[in-house]
């Protein structure tokens, strides 16, 4: 079951965060309630990276990564929908540690699927679509020109739902 997910959790694994520019300004879609929740992931170093994911309204979400740190980023989230396809906006607005973001490149976007109690995640890639884009309209453009391209995305990111 195809779906997206807010999650520029990887915001705070990247080096920053990418675009300037929202694609949704007042968010209408409904969330995902599927993704609400804690979730994990293992890294290769045996590292376990958790993020959380709560409704924030029936609009938007309240996404912490990595959550259960005192290193914790903010973003809150809401769906875009175009052509068949969706996407969670991350606007990473704070740190656990009460910094606001230095720059204004505070957006991301991700797709993401759930099969069980497992969630795939891949942000949009930059260098497919450039973080220098002016216009929410030419991000969106950006975006659906290139979304039959298999680098659209980078590398996935597979989170485990933790149980209660």
């Amino acid at each position: 079951m195809k779906r997206v997910l807010l999650m520029g959790l990887a915001c705070a694994v990247l080096a920053g965060c990418d675009y300037t520019v929202p694609l949704v300004k007042t968010p209408k879609a409904e969330i995902d309630t599927a993704v609400i929740g804690l979730w994990q992931s293992s890294e290769a170093n045996g590292k376990i990276e958790s993020l959380l994911v709560l409704p924030l309204s029936k609009q938007e979400y309240l996404v912490v990564f990595p959550a259960l740190s005192k290193d914790s980023l903010f973003a809150r989230g809401c769906i875009w929908h175009r052509e068949a396809l969706t996407l969670v906006q991350l606007d990473w607005f704070g740190t656990a540690h009460g910094k606001l973001p230095e720059d204004h490149r505070t957006f991301q976007y991700a797709s993401f699927t759930i099969k069980g109690d497992s969630m795939t995640v891949r942000l949009l890639n930059p260098e497919v679509v450039t973080k220098d884009v002016a216009s929410s309209d030419a991000l969106a453009k950006a975006i659906l020109d290139n979304k039959d391209n298999p680098k659209l995305f980078r590398d996935e990111m597979v989170f485990q739902k933790v149980k209660d």
